[in-house]
């Protein structure tokens, strides 16, 4: 059953979305395109540490490898964890007709990249 933009959502989704007024689909879908591209990002970075344990024997020291992979998987977990979070949280605003959430997962993607490159340039010199 289609739901009207004026009658705000009950049930489950009421309870999940935090009531309002259904926003213009547009938002909505640019809402979960920038999801899923964070999504995708999280998937990235989780291959990443994968790839990184399994293939760079050769090139990094046990503890450096395991450390990257870590920092990389962990990365990967925040921010699938973070999407989720923004997209609940700009919903709800776009529902309530607020202003848009500061986007907290891109400090921490910021963060995470830094970390990483800070432990490949000590690799890197040290090596």
């Amino acid at each position: 059953m289609p739901v009207s933009p004026d009658v705000p959502p009950q049930g489950l989704r009421g309870r999940i979305l935090g009531g309002g007024t259904e926003p213009d689909p547009r938002f909505t879908l640019a809402n979960e395109r920038t999801f899923l591209s964070w999504i995708r990002t999280s998937l990235a970075l989780l291959a990443g540490g994968v790839a990184v344990e399994a293939l760079t024997q050769q090139v990094f020291e046990p503890q450096v490898r395991t450390a990257l992979a870590a920092v990389l998987l962990v990365l990967g977990a925040l921010l699938a964890a973070g999407a989720f979070t923004r997209w609940l949280r700009i919903e709800r605003s776009l529902r309530h007709k607020r202003p848009l959430p500061l986007p907290l997962i891109a400090p921490l993607l910021g963060v995470g990249a830094a970390m990483i490159s800070v432990v490949l340039i000590i690799a890197l010199v040290q090596g």
